[in-house]
């Protein structure tokens, strides 16, 4: 069952108000859980316990304009002041010249109930977030600006700096989004006769309509076809310290070569096939392979256990799966192959196997008839089987997210609609470009998977590997940036602050040229950690975020621009975003529902299977526009901040997850007669689930 939300109620006139995920940090506009006298006694330092001790606020707050039935409302918010201490964040003197303010934090768990200085509510207080916080950490000189691949496209288009190329990306797509492919030299067999086709609406708008395209050719073939031939393409490191590494001819042979060993088996045009393997180059071999021959991707995480990965499979009809023998996570063998074979007795589509031997295992299960070792396979293949010409529109990946029902969600994504959509975003917001050097800790089964796959390929970088954890041992990650000389660094929130016990890094960070974040709203510590610690103050934090169902980005910073503290920096290009009320109007300077206006190529084309519950997920709130189920707002310089879920969704670690699937698994097991799965907030992971 699903636990009803608790009743909220607005700042004004009873709406419903925002309700914070949590363990997501408090930005401007978060509602608190406070009377008007007991937020007079935190600011005067006067604030008594249940039991008597007082909360050692050491300064007062200027409490403005502060009204007493908007603050009384937020008793809503229940936190238990019978547990709470208090820490003081270290000033920054060039960005805040004001005392340090007070965390509370629980004496048992350690987690942050309350940071004081968010108690000044823009709305309530008349107190504008810019001029409260300035915050910004980051600046790009003027070298910086004139050689982002951005100034090249805006150039290119006539305009100069982010903002007008926005404009440009919004009120122009038909001039904006071929401006895009061809600077990026993506190319298509087969010209397209429009950009954008939105005759049967918004909902189901197409892109590059007409044209014809191969995206395995455009992120492997064509580089090893061209300079870059003999440079390194794919870099691996294992956690027992392993380093194998392809060129771009070595990984083009090698996606030729499979594609072909699939095609034996009779996989083709349309077919889905699952992907369950670690992080390592053969990710990419398959990803492009099914790229290659016009198969279906569906990327599965890699530690999932067998019935999720069967209802995945199951879902999406698939007709194959590629695993491995077996990997090592944290020191310990991972059986993958004895994972996969168990799922599969609950997935009767999968007609056939493909097994990398990563570990060399001889006790491996095979199945005659259905498993093939991977080089086995690929043994007696000529390697020159031609990449399939596809339509724009031919589907390309079949990436599950969890939604509030208990049904993961099939996103379906399209050839040429996600190519041009990762591609611009690695492009233009991390600036990336050919012979970088990217890794991101991150897995297949997570967007950001293909997003690095798809996007370090078109834009011709090295993409960096790492199979198992990235903190062990401790400094796994730092080791790797400073040995591969890695140029931008992809991490989660969550791994950044369960990397800051385990100590600052004592290598050599300086390759990197960006760190891009996502999957979950920062809180203020940990981001200042990984910019002072880890890019030393001078590496900018590119923090996006969008969805699985997205295909890119909503918002994201951009390295021409000056960067704000755990800010989203701004809309990114092509996405014509809003934040609206209750009732459908934009606000500003208070929280909402974060909106799309228009559509974008990188857009899902639907839930698979299932276009009732693609409809009503995204379309059905405000009619032709895209409600994402983000709570988000815009300060006054126009820096968008995210404030967790609006729906029912939980985001453990930066990956969601959806109670029903949790209660399901849970009333699967005899002893459980009914159950109710709820997010509560966690130190490192923002949230865990709690069962009932």
């Amino acid at each position: 069952m699903h636990t009803p939300r608790r009743d909220q109620r607005a700042r004004t006139g009873g709406e419903a108000a925002p309700e914070r995920r949590a363990g997501e940090d408090h930005e401007p506009g978060d509602e608190h859980p406070a009377s008007p006298e007991h937020v007079r006694q935190l600011a005067a330092g006067q604030e008594q316990h249940a039991e008597g001790e007082r909360i050692g606020v050491d300064h007062p707050l200027e409490l403005r304009d502060a009204d007493p039935e908007i603050l009384a409302d937020r008793r809503q918010r229940d936190v238990d002041h019978r547990v709470v201490e208090h820490d003081h964040e270290e000033p920054d003197r060039d960005r805040d010249e004001r005392p340090p303010l007070p965390v509370l934090r629980c004496k048992q768990t350690g987690a942050h109930l309350l940071e004081v200085r968010e108690l000044l509510r823009p709305s309530a207080f008349g107190y504008p977030y810019a001029s409260r916080v300035p915050d910004f950490v980051w600046k790009p000189s003027a070298e910086d600006v004139e050689s982002a691949n951005l100034t090249r496209l805006a150039r290119r288009l006539g305009v100069e700096g982010y903002h007008e190329l926005h404009r440009i990306s919004i009120e122009e797509p038909e001039r904006f989004w071929p401006a895009v492919v061809e600077d990026l030299g993506i190319e298509f067999s087969e010209p397209w006769q429009d950009v954008v086709d939105t005759s049967r609406g918004a909902e189901w708008a197409t892109w590059f309509t007409g044209g014809k395209l191969n995206l395995a050719w455009n992120c492997v073939h064509r580089w090893a076809a061209g300079e870059l031939a003999e440079e390194e393409a794919a870099v691996w490191q294992s956690e027992d310290g392993t380093r194998h590494s392809l060129t771009w001819r070595e990984l083009s042979a090698h996606v030729f070569a499979l594609a072909e060993g699939l095609a034996s088996i009779g996989i083709g045009e349309g077919d889905a096939v699952g992907i369950f393997l670690p992080m390592s180059p053969q990710v990419a071999i398959a990803s492009h392979a099914c790229a290659h021959l016009g198969a279906v991707q569906v990327p599965i995480f890699s530690g999932f256990a067998p019935p999720a990965i069967a209802a995945r499979l199951a879902d999406a009809k698939a007709k194959a799966v590629i695993t491995a023998d077996g990997s090592l996570r944290r020191g310990q063998v991972v059986p993958m192959k004895q994972i996969v074979d168990e799922a599969l007795e609950s997935a009767a589509t999968v007609t056939h196997t493909v097994v990398w031997r990563r570990l060399g295992l001889d006790d491996v299960p095979m199945t005659l008839g259905r498993d093939r070792f991977w080089d086995e396979l690929v043994g007696g293949t000529s390697g020159d089987l031609t990449p399939q010409q596809v339509d724009s529109e031919h589907p390309y990946l079949l990436a599950y997210t969890s939604g509030t029902t208990g049904k993961p969600k099939g996103a379906l994504h399209v050839q040429a609609g996600f190519l041009v959509s990762i591609a611009r975003e690695v492009a233009y917001q991390t600036n990336v470009k050919p012979s970088a050097r990217i890794h991101f800790a991150t897995d297949m089964g997570w967007i950001m998977g293909p997003w690095t796959v798809v996007g370090g390929g078109a834009c011709g970088a090295t993409v960096v590997y790492a199979e198992g954890a990235p903190d062990f041992p401790a400094d796994r990650i730092w080791r790797l940036v400073e040995s591969e000389r890695v140029t931008m660094l992809g991490v989660s929130p969550t791994l950044v602050r369960a990397l800051i016990p385990k100590g600052d890094p004592e290598t050599d960070m300086s390759s990197l040229n960006a760190i891009c974040t996502t999957g979950e709203p920062w809180n203020r510590e940990p981001y200042r950690w990984l910019h002072d610690r880890v890019g030393a103050g001078r590496t900018p934090i590119v923090n996006c975020s969008g969805g699985t169902e997205v295909g890119a980005c909503f918002l994201a910073t951009c390295v021409t621009e000056p960067v704000k503290a755990v800010a989203l920096g701004f809309p990114a290009l092509g996405q014509d975003m809003d934040v609206y009320a209750p009732d459908g109007r934009p606000v500003r300077g208070e929280v909402g529902e974060l909106v799309c206006k228009r559509p974008w190529p990188g857009m899902t084309r639907g839930i698979w299977g299932d276009d009732e519950r693609y409809l009503e997920t995204y379309w059905r709130r405000f009619p032709g526009v895209w409600t994402h189920g983000d709570w988000a707002s815009v300060d006054e310089d126009g820096y968008w901040f995210l404030h967790g879920r609006s729906d029912d969704t939980l985001n453990i670690a930066g990956k969601r997850i959806g109670p029903a699937e949790l209660e399901s698994a849970a009333v699967a097991c005899d002893a459980v007669a009914e159950a109710a799965a709820i997010g509560v907030p966690h130190e490192v992971k923002g949230e865990v689930a709690w069962l009932f």
